[in-house]
């Protein structure tokens, strides 16, 4: 078959004449023929080709070898994994029997011939060893690959962020093809979302252009159009040097659509698809629809999280208003993780009593959240008009978020400054307590406690306390200080330790303890710093 003419086939045969008349019968078949006398001669021709990476199709040896039976030889060879895939026909003039032919079938031989024999006999039996041979490796570089694909798409799956997800469904793409790969998300918004292989991140750093350019070229797909796309961009209209530097190369697309239409791409470059085996461009395809699936939910969240953020900066202003008696400062700062929407929230109201700070955080990261954390900053502005006392809007809020939203709870800290005589008087329900940090270089929290918001709990009666014109009142959200893995006592006294150290002002302070806690933080971090306006 013309399949498996042309092969490459290693006769092992201590016989000169032998070799001759193999070698003949093979050659007139088309096969190419490396003869060699001895076992020895076999292992080093074996560890010469692999050196360059392309073995002989099969073996066929000589069970009388001088130096060691053509059944070790075997033995050998399929004991090591470079060589196990080699099939090899065992051959012999002398007359063996039945358990000695079983004995190369053990060993791992593929088959066994007698001769001498009819060409045709020798033809097909090398034939058949091929087929078979290919056959197995075809399966097992399938199972690998399907084995590359599933861990890929588990991967993609656990992915927290849409540039996450594109740089494991790269890795992934790179693996399968042999070849540099990058996946785009193309959002709703325009928006692009990146990922590259490791291998094409260590030849050519992403350029910003060239990734423009090739959204450009997938938003020429037809959004929304069916199953996946496999297209051939020409060189010309791709990106040079995109997956090896200074080489201008035809690019392979296959694209996918989520359900709302956003095109997925997995870019590799032609030439690497070309090699590989025919499956692996139907495997990309899968590679492809997977992470299509994976992105809806992302995208989706994308846009939930543009509405929270949206809702949250509209409701907490950069800047704090203006209190008589009063020197206020204010800092919101979203989580860092894209995938988390808070429910942190500051707020500051006038009252006949005195000015009404309160920090908060409703549990929970997701658009929900940061609904009632709204709800909750409004229901304590409406509260405060008829009763402004931290204890009576606690418990308030707390009927109010049991009654509305039953499943949720909040923690909150309430204070109500007097700004004329310094007067505090505090309610917290599960929050960090205040931090009333001194001028002299100490800092210390309120002594104020309380169950969390939601739980229907008796509560304490409010903490009072003085402030003086040279202290300044810090109320934060748990995001600030919080890390997995360290106690919140801990926490709490490094954050009043670098309090007592920041330089004066409210400003700076909050500047300060952004600087020494704000960075990559898992959560929303919500501050309010105030301190009495002297003269």
């Amino acid at each position: 078959m013309a399949d498996e003419a042309g092969t490459t086939v290693l006769v092992v045969d201590d016989a000169a004449a032998s070799r001759y008349a193999m070698g003949a019968v093979l050659r007139r078949a088309g096969h190419r023929v490396v003869p060699v006398a001895s076992a020895g001669e076999a292992l080093a021709e074996l560890d010469l080709r692999l050196r360059s990476g392309v073995l002989p199709d099969v073996a066929l040896v000589d069970v009388g070898l001088p130096d060691m039976s053509g059944f070790e030889l075997c033995r050998r060879l399929k004991a090591q994994p470079p060589t196990a895939a080699l099939p090899v026909v065992h051959f012999s003039a002398a007359a063996f029997a039945p358990s000695d032919r079983c004995r190369g079938l053990d060993a791992g031989g593929e088959a066994y011939l007698t001769v001498p024999a009819e060409p045709e006999e020798i033809q097909a039996v090398v034939r058949a060893a091929v087929r078979g041979a290919r056959m197995r490796n075809g399966a097992e570089a399938l199972v690998r690959r399907l084995t590359l694909l599933s861990e890929t798409i588990v991967d993609v799956q656990a992915a927290r962020t849409l540039e996450e997800l594109a740089g494991a469904a790269a890795e992934g793409a790179a693996r399968l093809t042999r070849s540099p790969a990058a996946v785009f998300v193309l959002g709703e918004d325009g928006d692009l979302y990146s990922g590259t292989s490791r291998a094409r991140a260590r030849t050519t750093l992403p350029d910003a252009s060239a990734h423009d350019a090739v959204a450009r070229l997938i938003r020429r797909i037809p959004a929304g159009a069916p199953g996946e796309h496999d297209t051939v961009v020409p060189a010309p209209l791709w990106p040079t040097g995109f997956f090896r530097p200074g080489v201008s190369e035809d690019a392979r697309l296959v694209l996918a659509h989520t359900e709302a239409g956003a095109p997925v791409c997995v870019a590799t470059p032609l030439r690497g698809s070309r090699t590989t085996p025919p499956d692996t461009a139907g495997l990309v395809s899968r590679l492809a629809q997977a992470t299509a699936f994976a992105a809806q939910p992302l995208l989706l969240y994308k846009v939930e999280r543009h509405v929270a953020l949206t809702l949250q900066h509209s409701f907490l202003p950069k800047q704090a208003p203006e209190f008589p008696g009063l020197e206020m400062a204010v800092r919101y700062v979203p989580a860092s993780r894209q995938t988390e929407i808070g429910g942190d929230f500051y707020a500051a109201v006038s009252t006949p009593t005195g000015v009404l700070t309160a920090v908060g955080d409703v549990a929970g990261h997701s658009l929900d959240a940061a609904t009632v954390m709204v709800e909750i900053r409004h229901a304590l502005r409406a509260y405060a008009v008829e009763n402004p006392d931290p204890g009576v809007l606690a418990e308030r809020l707390d009927r109010m978020l049991q009654h509305y939203h039953p499943d949720l709870t909040a923690t909150v800290c309430i204070a109500l400054v007097e700004p004329g005589t310094g007067r505090v008087r505090v309610a917290n329900a599960g929050h960090i307590p205040p931090l009333i940090v001194r001028e002299a270089g100490d800092a210390e929290y309120v002594k104020a406690s309380g169950p969390l918001l939601g739980l229907g709990l008796d509560r304490p009666e409010p903490t009072e306390t003085v402030l003086w014109p040279t202290d300044r009142l810090l109320m934060v959200t748990d995001g600030l200080i919080e890390t997995r893995g360290t106690d919140l006592s801990v926490s709490l006294e490094h954050l009043r330790t670098a309090a007592a150290g920041a330089p004066l002002g409210t400003v700076a302070l909050c500047d300060t303890l952004l600087h020494c806690f704000g960075r990559d933080r898992e959560d929303d971090i919500a501050l309010l710093a105030l301190r009495l306006r002297l003269g």
